[in-house]
């Protein structure tokens, strides 16, 4: 028998829609939401699951 490693990769994804001044501000009250946990993802927010092998020798 021999042993592999295989990767899972799942990508969650949403968009949020903000008013602001400029992207960078934007950005920052995203962020600052995603932090203070305002922006929840879960598995309504799944787009895509990836498998990979890695090869260890």
């Amino acid at each position: 028998m021999q042993t592999f490693y295989i990767e899972v990769k799942e990508t969650l994804s949403q968009l949020v829609e903000v008013t602001a001044n400029n992207e960078d501000e934007a950005l920052l009250s995203v962020k600052q939401r995603y932090q203070n946990e305002e922006i929840i993802l879960d598995a309504d927010s799944h787009i895509a699951t990836d498998f990979s092998v890695w090869h260890h020798s």
